[in-house]
């Protein structure tokens, strides 16, 4: 029987076992850390499961590498996000620290926003941020950026969208 006709559980179940060893070795090479490669092979598998979207039948290696690169880039960047915070905290006294709790929640939202940004266009992305953290209108904006005040204010409801999303997809 071909791949393709299988169930979808058995080929992620044939493609965990015919190459979950190798991913993993793959991965401690490339990190250097066993214990991190295992959790990263391990977030590949569940991703394909969650996501439902399997490799073709000669795909799954680099189909398995490229889901596993993501996922070390979504990692790095979690924790550049996490050391930012908490270097912009660390000068604070005791009494204004956050609690763990608070922390916990303000890097959830801290990696959101960085999603968020992440996922709009260059042009929206520059929009947004010259908008909300250096107070442009959008004639400066449009100016800024060499294009229409038209299409500043496209850009802008594309950002607030995604605001949205962000807010509401939850």
């Amino acid at each position: 029987m071909p791949p393709t006709s299988l169930a979808p559980q058995q080929q992620l179940h044939g493609l965990y076992r015919d190459h979950h060893g190798w991913l993993q070795a793959w991965l401690r090479k490339r990190l250097g850390d066993r214990e991190r490669a295992a959790d990263i092979a391990h977030d590949t598998f569940l991703r394909l499961l969650v996501s439902g979207r399997l490799p073709g039948h000669d795909e799954g290696r680099s189909y398995l590498v490229q889901l596993a690169r993501n996922l070390v880039i979504d990692q790095w960047r979690r924790q550049r996000i996490e050391q930012a915070y908490l270097a912009s905290i660390a000068h604070l006294d005791e009494p204004q620290t956050p609690s763990l709790e608070t922390r916990a929640m303000i890097l959830q939202t801290l990696q959101q926003i960085d999603q968020m940004l992440d996922s709009m266009p260059a042009k929206v992305r520059s929009a947004f941020l010259l908008s909300r953290f250096e107070g442009l209108g959008y004639a400066d904006i449009a100016e800024r950026l060499g294009v229409t005040v038209s299409s500043v204010q496209k850009y802008m409801i594309r950002a607030i969208q995604a605001c949205y999303q962000v807010l509401y997809s939850e």
